[in-house]
This record gives structure tokens, sequence and C-alpha cells, in this order.
């Protein structure tokens, strides 16, 4: 059986196109992306809360994946220590490979069905801790080896595919599959797939920092001072929430270091 992320484009001759209408033809298979991800929302919804309360008892959450999937599972877990100020360690994210992974392909390493777990391991895995899986196709054996391992081990598992009832879906506890169809380079998933899996990984890390009390009213209150545009950044927001002088909130955000302990500093 031909999985719908190897179907043929709807799209033929693209060596034939102009730069337009290539353009164009990857411009209309795009729009379809966040329509497929809204239709996955209550599956989003049931990881998201099994998650929560794992992270609520202190477990971590770890992503998986291999080639596009596992360079998007870091790039999430990389950016949520600075904006929303969590230990490194509290989101992971593990690419079939290594680090060296991110720049330079190894994608023989996704064939090997135990190496995922042997991962985990070395990251010292506990039984509430989550994990979840990132594969666009379903059945990349280092995604499929490590949940499988994971759920035996007690932790909760969770997937993020493109490909409904895929080998991954059936061996976790809460799948989430989000079906874009065919790409527009026949099975190139770093393109329709690859959009749908950031914008899931985007709501599922959100969602958790936010629930987790991590984010006050719609602001980043809790985001690292790593740069003049964040410290800036911070001082507005004091002012909007205790609407003292510029003056003040910069001395007191240099004092505490953290825009929520002076908001709430001038809050008692």
């Amino acid at each position: 059986m031909i999985h719908i992320t190897e179907s043929d484009s709807h799209f033929a001759h693209l060596d034939k196109m102009s730069v337009q209408e290539l353009l164009t033809g990857m411009s209309q298979e795009d729009q379809t992306v966040p329509v497929a991800v809204g239709k996955a929302i209550p599956q989003l919804e049931a990881l998201i809360e099994a998650v929560l309360c794992r992270m609520q008892q202190g477990g971590r959450l770890f992503y998986i994946g291999a080639g596009t999937s596992g360079r998007l599972g870091v790039l999430d877990a990389s950016e949520l220590p600075p904006t929303f100020g969590v230990e490194p360690d509290r989101v992971v994210g593990l690419i079939a490979g290594g680090d060296g992974a991110l720049r330079k392909a190894a994608e023989g390493a996704e064939d090997d069905i135990g190496l995922a777990w042997l991962d985990l391991c070395d990251r010292k895995i506990t039984c509430i801790d989550s994990v979840i899986g990132i594969a666009a196709s379903g059945t990349t054996p280092y995604v499929i080896g490590g949940v499988t391992k994971a759920r035996e081990f007690g932790c909760l598992t969770g997937c993020v595919t493109c490909n409904e009832n895929s080998p991954l879906s059936q061996a976790v506890a809460f799948p989430v599959e989000i079906i874009v169809g065919p790409e527009f380079v026949t099975a190139s998933t770093r393109m329709k797939a690859g959009t749908a899996q950031k914008l899931a990984l985007n709501m599922i890390s959100t969602a958790l920092m936010i629930r987790l009390g991590r984010v006050k009213g719609n602001k980043m209150v809790n985001m690292q001072l790593s740069n003049r545009k964040l410290i800036e950044r911070g001082i507005r927001m004091i002012r909007e929430a205790t609407n003292i002088s510029e003056a003040m909130a910069r001395q007191k955000l240099m004092e505490l270091g953290s825009v929520k302990k002076v908001i709430d500093l001038y809050r008692k």
C-alpha cells in the first residue's frame, strides 16, 4: 500500500514550469495545511492534556524524530528556554544520528529500531516522562522503536504523523494524524508535512507552557533577557502592567532579572 505522503503530486511536469508557476503551485498546496491541522485539534487536545498531567508532576517531554522531523523537534525544544524561561532539560529534542544530523543528513540512522531508546536512556528517562514521536510517514524505525520501548517502560506516548493508521500511530497512546495529502514534489515531506509538523509542535509546546504558568495574560513574562531587544520588551511589559516609570522598570528588571518577578513585586 502506498501511503498518502508517498502518492503522486497533484502537479505534473514541474521541470517545465516557470518560477511563477512553481511558486503559485506551492502556495496553493501550502494553504491546505492549516485546514488539516485544524481537523487534528481534538487529537492534539487529548495529547496535550495527557502530557500536561505528567509535566505537572515533574515529568519531562521528549521529542524523537529523524531527518526533517527530528530537526523540527530539536528546534521546538531549543526555543522554549529563551521564550518561556524553562530549564533546558524540561523539553528535549532527540534526532536520529545525534546533533551532527542537524546539519548533515544521517538518514541511515533512522533505520536503527533500538537507537532511540538508547538515546532516551542516555538522558535518564523516567516513567513519568512523555515521549512524542515525529515522523511524516509514520513508519520510521528509529521513532517506532523509541515510543514502543517508552510505552513499555511506563512513559506517556504520542506522535505527530501525516498518514492515517500508520505503525507509529498504532504504537502510541495518543496519536495525532495531520493528513495534508500529496506533496508538491512527490514524497518530499519537508514541504507540507514538515509545515504541518511545525505548526503542531508550536501548538503543543505553547499550550503546555501557558498551562504550566509560563505566560501572564498574553505576555512572555518568563523569557530570558538575552539581548537588548528582549530587555526593552521586558521594560514595556512591566510598564504596561504596573505603570511605574521607564527608569524604575529598567532598574528593577536589571536587579531581579525577570519580568514576572518585577510585576509580582509591584502587585503585592
